[in-house]
């Protein structure tokens, strides 16, 4: 956790948005592997590790903000 915290907020947030949004054009992979899961496509393990890989960031920056929420303002 002492290595989460040392991760500055706007480096995780901005980590967060563009690997949600990655690869851009045509679509990001995490709209299409969530249709894929819908759909019940969702089997190879590569496209669950990438589901898993697109979402890290976005894990990490709640963690770190549910970790701040319980200590006092510096």
């Amino acid at each position: 956790m002492k290595l989460l915290d040392q991760i500055p907020l706007v480096v995780l947030i901005a980590a967060t948005v563009f690997m949600l949004g990655a690869p851009f054009v045509p679509e990001p992979h995490l709209v299409e592997k969530l249709r894929m899961l819908g759909e019940g496509r969702l089997t190879r393990p590569l496209d669950i590790f990438d589901v898993f890989w697109h979402l890290l960031p976005a894990l990490l920056l709640a963690l770190k903000l549910v970790r701040a929420k319980g200590k006092p303002p510096a």
